[in-house]
């Protein structure tokens, strides 16, 4: 008779979801998925709100990546607006997105993958936590709560509170400047962060170096994968134009404007989860289906504008022979790469002179019935899309969260490391963890995922011992 394993809750991700693994009676995986059982209604209940109110209503969707959020929500009201944003206020966006960045990428490492990473998968899970890592190696957690102070300050001088900004970016413009006392505190902390994002690096390559064979074969598969790009078609992470490459790197299409992602980007539907799965239109689904986030940035990037990550990156494309990184283990050498390089950036950014003028708003009327914002969040890919009538009031949301993105390759990893690693016959919890860890590698935040709108669907099973289902009773499109 089949059996099911469930995995409820899953640990150390932002969000709440279980995992099902069916096995035989010789306990050999059949196949295991990924369940997303919580749903949220930012798209349905925005609708009659005004736009420019936006901004703050949508960052309230996650408390780990409200920047990016907020971000990519005021990007799609100033396509409405339809004014270009001041360079002062762009730089100090930019500036407050590399501090979600910095702290994000470091939460996610040292608190959240650091466990698995430096205690082992098999480790007493009393132990394999923060607290573990900072009985193991005291200076390198230390590191790490350092690297998310830093960029909590860096969104709280910009944005008046370390979460859920209130005073932050508006529609075309900046709500406050940062004065040259803050640039300077800012400035005499910054070569400290990314040093110590080197050293999280270096930690990330020696586990990789001393786990060769599990790096490359770890939920180790094909994809399509998706980011923004500049115009050299180097890595992007505030603005830029979609790249979308099949699994050979080649263009599914060539570079296009976020505006024009409904031309590319479908979502299908499965009755077990509350999180949709957005693929490429032209392939179809699962065909069509492709990554986000730090390991598809990296691999479909022509290059790094900063120097330090630039040369990290190198190293990265080289484990490739040429091809794409595929190991999905291969997001958290990813991960502090990009960290890296949002340090870099974010020193650049202080040290422009533009960053203190005080010239940061633009106002005007409704232009245009629709906007798109666009930003790459910590876990990926970002979209925002309002609709609008003639007085601003909004028809219509359509959110299309980095999660989401990769709900698919996160199925395909959960199954692949299930049937590797987990034997039903001598079940184990470092066996049960590995399967975890395959969906802590894209860091999900599903608080930010799922946008149902109306009627929730509800799908009721009555399974017998064998697995076949005897009866099913359905609502709202079950």
């Amino acid at each position: 008779m089949a059996n099911t394993i469930t995995i409820e809750p899953v640990t150390r991700i932002e969000g709440h979801a279980k995992v099902t693994i069916r096995v035989d009676d010789a306990g050999k995986v059949s196949e295991a998925r990924m369940h997303v059982n919580e749903f949220r209604g930012f798209e349905k209940f925005c609708e009659g709100r005004l736009f420019f109110e936006m901004p703050l209503i949508t960052q309230r969707i996650c408390g780990i990546c409200p920047v990016s959020h907020h971000l990519a929500s005021t990007k799609a009201c100033d396509a409405i607006v339809g004014l270009e944003v001041p360079r002062p206020a762009g730089l100090l966006r930019e500036l407050m997105h590399m501090g979600q960045f910095i702290q994000s990428h470091a939460l996610h490492l040292f608190h959240l993958a650091s466990p698995d990473l430096l205690l082992g998968f098999d480790a007493d899970p009393a132990i394999r936590n923060v607290v573990g890592v900072i009985g193991a190696n005291p200076e390198l957690a230390l590191k790490g709560v350092g690297l998310r102070k830093y960029g909590q300050e860096v969104i709280r001088k910009l944005g008046g509170k370390r979460i859920h900004p209130f005073d932050g970016a508006s529609p075309t413009s900046m709500n406050k400047g940062l004065s040259a006392a803050d640039r300077e505190e800012l400035r005499r902390g910054i070569d400290r962060v990314v040093g110590d994002f080197q050293q999280a690096v270096a930690v990330v390559k020696g586990y990789a170096a001393q786990n060769e064979s599990l790096m490359s074969s770890f939920a180790t598969f094909p994809s399509g994968y998706m980011g923004l790009v500049d115009g050299k078609g180097q890595l992007e992470l505030y603005d830029g134009r979609i790249r979308l490459l099949g699994p050979d790197l080649k263009p599914w299409e060539p570079d296009f404007a976020p505006a024009d992602y409904l031309k590319h980007i479908g979502e299908h539907v499965e009755d077990w989860s509350y999180l949709k799965f957005p693929f490429y239109r032209k392939l179809g689904y699962p065909a069509g289906t492709y990554r986000v986030g730090p390991l598809a940035r990296l691999n479909l990037c022509r290059g790094i504008s900063t120097p330090l990550a630039r040369a990290e990156w190198k190293q990265f494309k080289a484990l490739g022979s040429g091809g794409a990184v595929e190991g999905s283990l291969f997001f958290h050498l990813a991960r502090v790469i990009e960290g890296l390089f949002a340090a870099e950036r974010a020193r650049e950014l202080l040290d422009d002179s533009d960053i203190t003028v005080s010239e940061t708003i633009t106002l005007g009327p409704v232009k245009n019935a629709a906007g798109v914002g666009v930003v790459e969040a910590p876990r990926g890919t970002l979209i925002h899309n309002y609709w609008v009538d003639e007085n601003g009031r909004l028809e219509k949301v359509n959110l299309i969260v980095s999660t989401g993105h990769n709900n698919w390759a996160m199925n395909r990893a959960v199954n692949e490391v299930a049937k590797a690693f987990v034997d039903g016959s001598r079940l184990t919890e470092g066996m049960l963890n590995r399967v975890e860890a395959a969906i802590r590698c894209y860091d999900p935040c599903l608080s930010c995922s799922t946008h149902a709108i109306g009627q929730m669907p509800l799908v009721l099973e009555l399974e017998g011992p064998d697995g076949r289902v005897m009866d099913r009773k359905a609502r709202g499109g079950g």
